[in-house]
């Protein structure tokens, strides 16, 4: 049916030959050691194929590659495998995991609502006191506005009254004649001196 060459071809037996036909390996018949050459092969000299060497670093080129490739398929095959292994073993792991994260996440979410409704309270609380602090001081501003007006009014009035009493010794034309005869009557002597608690040291003699 096909004819069997070496080890390679035996393989390929295997693998064409039905399951449930009996398999009997064909194997080439071997000579001893001590058997003469075989006539036709009497005076052959045996010489190795030429290699070129371009087509030999072609195929170096060509096997290191092919064994990159295999390296990285064997490297993501491993990868897969044990991927799907720790999946198995980690799987129900994973979903009590993710099942506790979402009650933790819902907890904190819980607290976090609690904790901005408390601080919105407390800032709706601290603006409304800024508001009545600013009303108080608004208030007192008027107030004391207010009392420095009356005090400015009062002090003016005081200062009309006080006006209004010298205003009476006065010079004017119908007293400037006894005016004059009462600074006659009465000289003063401005010509002095003061010490510097304001009192006269010295003072000289009307004349």
């Amino acid at each position: 049916m096909f004819q069997v060459i070496g080890g390679r071809s035996i393989q390929v037996a295997r693998l064409l030959v039905p399951r449930s036909a009996v398999l009997v390996e064909a194997v080439r018949g071997r000579k001893s050691r001590t058997d003469p050459v075989a006539k036709s092969k009497e005076g052959r000299i045996k010489v190795p194929p030429p290699v070129d060497p371009v087509e030999m670093v072609v195929l170096k080129e060509r096997f290191t590659e092919y064994q990159m490739m295999m390296r990285a398929l064997r490297l993501e095959f491993k990868e897969e495998v044990l991927r799907k292994k720790y999946e198995e073993e980690t799987g129900s792991l994973a979903e009590e995991r993710a099942r506790q994260e979402a009650t933790e996440h819902r907890t904190l979410m819980a607290f976090n609502n609690q904790e901005n409704l408390r601080m919105l309270k407390l800032r709706i609380l601290r603006i409304q006191k800024e508001k009545e602090e600013a009303e108080r001081k608004k208030v007192e501003a008027a107030i004391q506005c207010e009392q420095e007006q009356q005090e400015s009014i009062k002090e003016k009035e005081r200062d009309i009254l006080k006006l209004q009493e010298e205003a009476k010794n006065f010079i004017t034309l119908e007293n400037l004649d006894q005016r004059i005869e009462e600074a006659l009557d009465n000289p003063k002597n401005y010509n002095f001196a003061i010490d510097k608690e304001g009192r006269v040291v010295k003072q000289t003699m009307l004349q």
